[in-house]
């Protein structure tokens, strides 16, 4: 009998924290409108950091590829935009 009224006072307190978990996760988790406004705000939705970004892209497999196809270390240059110039490994 002791056993079954400690399984259902555990059972009760696992309820209760369970409940005010999802209680306040309902509180804090925003509507969709607020949804809507924060991803209109993200820095992605710039066109010009868009750009940014996939000339970055542009950038770093450009160096990729001429690494794959060269002997020398690409690591090594102070300029990455430009070919050449790196100390051989």
């Amino acid at each position: 009998m002791d056993t079954l009224r400690k399984a259902l006072i555990v059972g009760a307190l696992l309820g209760a924290g369970a409940g005010v978990g999802s209680a306040l996760f309902v509180l804090v988790t925003p509507g969709e409108q607020r949804k809507q406004e924060m991803l209109k705000e993200m820095p992605e939705q710039d066109p010009r950091r868009r750009d940014e970004a996939a000339r970055t892209k542009e950038l770093v497999l450009a160096t990729l590829q001429e690494a794959a196809a060269t002997q020398d270390n690409v690591a090594w240059r102070k300029n990455w935009t430009v070919g050449g110039g790196g100390r051989s490994a």
